[in-house]
């Protein structure tokens, strides 16, 4: 029996890269996986390829414990390097704290401690104000720093600054952990590998994400200090995102990785972010505030105007009391997509100049 296809194909939103469809590389790869029996949970020869690749882009350390989503990915990564006295400290932006549902709280048991940061990025010195009261036994102690690579603000840590951040965080004996659900757009707009950016600045954790870069379902934890980490393989069972199936998302985060289908997705839908930051920024009444570094535009413009726009085009608030909204890009995302998108904006923008101006 055909299925019917229930949406329209032509639709494109700038909600989330995780509104875009799967890429056919991967849905070749899982076609390439299906048939036959393979042993489950891990004990396949996918998820033992996988473990190879890894290694080919992170170094012959490194540990990939596939996972099914971002959220189990962080919960999983972060037990594995806390004690239960232990905390963690994050922005106060990270997607830890604000998007995971207090996930990390109530089923991590994790105590996070955050800070803000005017561009969602941490330095030494933002860290040590939180980082307090030591060995206090009535204070929960520090023992993780988390970043996000790239940042839920868009912006993008420089190698150097990661690695200043590790060599500060390692020198008071913590564990440095990244958030690394948009690392492939970090990768492809830093113009450097993943073993310069994570392993080669010191990192001990990621948290690496596919399914935001073409992938169907999957991302993985990444462990590159075996030293810090205790438990995991029991905590992603723990946790519940130890996948039965396990050789589908192994495939899939194989062929984003066995060639260079993560970077060309990914430099694709950053070079989308700055066609449409190039677009807007001429349009009068439209601010683009933030750096755009990856695959995410801000931009401020009258809230009315966003409604409208809203109501033919996927895209939400991000601080409604400023009207400062996010577009994000994806691997899919075409040039015909950002101009029309753009020259919508230009519409309502120019109908609601002379609406003002009509009633002045």
């Amino acid at each position: 029996m055909s299925l019917p296809i229930l949406h329209d194909r032509a639709e494109r939103g700038f909600a989330s890269d995780n509104y875009s469809g799967v890429h056919p590389e991967v849905l070749a790869a899982i076609i390439r996986a299906n048939g036959g029996h393979q042993t489950s949970y891990g004990d396949d020869v996918y998820t033992a390829r996988l473990q190879e690749v890894f290694r080919e882009h992170f170094g012959p350390r490194v540990e990939a414990f596939p996972v099914f989503n971002g959220t189990g990915a962080n919960v999983v990564a972060l037990q594995s390097v806390t004690q239960r006295w232990e905390s963690v400290i994050c922005t106060s932006t990270a997607h830890i704290h604000v998007d995971e549902c207090a996930a990390p709280e109530r089923m991590g048991g994790l105590k996070l401690m955050t800070v803000p940061t005017p561009d969602g990025k941490f330095t030494p010195a933002l860290i040590d104000t939180v980082a307090i009261r030591l060995n206090d036994e009535h204070h929960a102690q520090t023992k993780v720093v988390s970043i996000t690579q790239t940042t839920e603000l868009g912006t993008a840590y420089a190698v150097d600054e990661i690695a200043a951040i590790a060599e500060h965080v390692h020198s008071r004996g913590w564990v440095l952990h990244v958030d690394g659900s948009r690392l492939s757009n970090a990768a492809a707009s830093l113009g450097v590998s993943f073993k310069e950016m994570i392993t080669d600045t010191g990192v001990d954790i990621v948290s690496f994400g596919g399914t935001k870069n073409g992938l169907m379902v999957g991302e993985a934890v990444l462990v590159l200090n075996p030293d810090v980490v205790t438990g995991m393989k029991y905590l992603r069972k723990q946790s519940m995102q130890l996948a039965s199936k396990m050789r589908f998302i192994s495939t899939q985060l194989e062929a984003l990785l066995s060639g260079d289908l993560y970077l060309r997705n990914a430099s694709h839908a950053n070079a989308m972010a700055r066609l449409l930051a190039e677009r807007v920024r001429d349009i009068p009444g439209v601010q683009v505030p933030r750096p755009v570094q990856a695959n995410a535009v801000f931009a401020i413009l009258p809230h009315d105007v966003s409604e409208r726009l809203m109501e033919r085009f996927h895209f939400y608030f991000w601080d409604e009391g400023v009207g400062e909204v996010r577009w994000m890009c994806s691997f899919d995302t075409t040039e015909d997509d950002i101009e029309t998108f753009a020259a919508a904006i230009r519409a309502e923008m120019t109908s609601a100049t002379s609406e003002t101006s009509i009633a002045h």
